[in-house]
């Protein structure tokens, strides 16, 4: 999970789509045939937005990227942070468990994210957020509001302890003993939880104080690179590590572990990318919903093949001792696993202050939105006195939680299975089935069975597996972080 957005604010959801129709509520043409009509032409692109195979509709001039362009900043928002902890969801399902599980995750991502699209086109909204606030009111919008500031929050938390993870390492690697070792006065510069403040501090705050996203836009070229660079050292040296670090696999890691809904929160925490739809679909030239369709497959096969690839070769090289960042399975003194955490600590400190962004302005919103009466606030800017406390407050936090902790396996746990469930398998087809049977109330011709087959039945079903998802494995999570050292994470030979 990694947050790419091309302005502080969404541009307006323009309609791809012809009739342009506001479902739900009033119609936008007097004539009554032709709203009928209208609404059916609507209805029937709507069903048919997830084939590709042509244009559906008119296009839109909604913003200036190619689809390489968009594809690049999905594939980006979706490979992030949680890349890095595939493994260890591998250890939870067990290998065939792990597999299953990313390929049903990546199924119901896709669909999730091109509901959120076509939400917005059903409810004529600019944004996620306000799709929730049409649906279910200002307690709807705070909720989503609410769900996509703690996702992006716990990334921060979890981006320290990465930071605490790889920095220091890198550091001793470079640095003679004599100044990093323990009989050296400067050896507490080297001790994580000094790594943690002195980089955060000096380097990822600064950078949050910014207004403009779009200043920060040069560090995310670097990211998906990054993120390559990373992946493909793993793969290589994974394999030939000494059988010290090794666990051999039990029958249940070949095949089930019991603790597959925890492996379900981590890997939807690396896929999870909702709260950045609109922005990317907003940036496509000539954008359209087959067009998004399109787009959202290649996306999330690329991914699903990207964390599947991290997680099947870190499970089946380390085993059961895979820790929650698996790059701490290796040596310290392993000089290409160090050019890997140099390029993982350097792509964190220069993301986090993105994932504040997104928590600062959606808590801006969160909060104008209930002095308002729950409309758009993108107008709204805070005060540079709001502004500067609001960003400290979120910086001294986040850090604050990761200098008491060393287990980010359970961060991506707890993340994804809350706030990216929440996102992810609830809220959007929460929305889809409200919008549905508004349509279905206005369009003539719907059948009722078909209504229930194809809208009421996935939907309710996601609703459900997102529950179960956001309690039973928070339950599990706590419950294992409660019995486990979570310092063992932290432990590099």
């Amino acid at each position: 999970m990694s947050t790419e957005t091309s302005g502080s604010h969404a541009k307006p959801l323009y309609q791809p789509i012809s009739g342009g129709a506001d479902i739900g509520g009033t119609d936008n043409n007097n004539n009554d045939n032709d709203s009928d009509v209208e609404l059916n032409d609507l209805r029937t692109s709507l069903d048919t937005a997830f084939e590709i195979d042509n244009e559906e509709g008119e296009p839109s001039e909604t913003g200036n990227s190619s689809m390489r362009m968009a594809f690049m900043n999905m594939a980006n928002s979706i490979l992030g942070a949680g890349i890095i902890g595939q493994p260890f969801a591998f250890k939870n399902a067990g290998l065939i468990g792990g597999i299953l599980v990313m390929i049903v995750l990546a199924f119901l991502i896709d669909w999730t994210l091109r509901l959120i699209v076509i939400n917005a086109h059903l409810s004529n909204t600019r944004s996620y957020q306000d799709t929730a606030y049409r649906c279910f009111g200002i307690k709807g919008k705070i909720v989503l509001s609410l769900s996509i500031s703690s996702f992006a929050y716990g990334g921060c938390m979890a981006f320290c302890v990465i930071i605490g993870d790889t920095i220091p390492h890198v550091l001793k690697a470079f640095i003679p003993e004599s100044v990093t070792g323990e009989d050296s006065p400067l050896h507490w510069l080297f001790h994580r939880n000094t790594i943690i403040v002195i980089f955060t501090t000096c380097i990822s705050y600064p950078l949050s104080l910014n207004k403009d996203i779009s200043k920060l836009a040069k560090a995310s070229g670097f990211a998906l690179i990054g993120m390559l660079i990373i992946t493909i050292i793993t793969i290589i040296r994974a394999p030939f590590v000494d059988n010290s670090l090794r666990k051999p696999l039990t029958k249940s890691d070949w095949t089930f572990n019991s603790r597959i809904f925890q492996a379900i929160s981590v890997v939807s925490f690396a896929l999870v990318c909702h709260h950045n739809t609109i922005y990317i679909y907003n940036s496509m030239r000539n954008a359209s919903l087959s067009k998004f369709s399109k787009l959202t497959h290649i996306a999330c096969v690329v991914s699903m093949i990207c964390c599947a690839t991290m997680g099947i070769n870190g499970f089946v090289n380390f085993g059961s001792v895979v820790k929650g960042n698996v790059l701490n399975n290796f040596k310290s003194d392993d000089e290409l696993v160090n050019i890997a955490r140099f390029c993982f600590g350097l792509n964190m400190l220069t993301t986090f202050p993105l994932e504040i962004f997104v928590v600062r302005d959606v808590l801006k919103d969160a909060i104008l939105s209930i002095k308002h009466g729950g409309g758009s606030t993108a107008h709204i800017d805070l005060t540079s006195k709001q502004h500067f406390f609001l960003t400290t407050g979120l910086v001294l936090t986040s850090m604050l939680v990761s200098l008491f902790t060393c287990n980010l396996g359970i961060i991506l746990e707890l993340i994804g299975a809350t706030s990216a469930s929440l996102m992810a398998y609830i809220l959007p087809p929460m929305c889809y089935l409200k919008l549905s049977y508004d349509e279905q109330k206005t369009v003539k011709g719907l059948k009722k069975k078909d209504f229930i087959l194809k809208k009421v039945l996935p939907s309710v079903g996601c609703i459900i597996f997102g529950f179960s998802i956001m309690f039973v494995s928070s339950f599990m999570s706590i419950r294992a972080g409660m019995k486990s050292d979570g310092d063992t994470h932290c432990v590099v030979d």
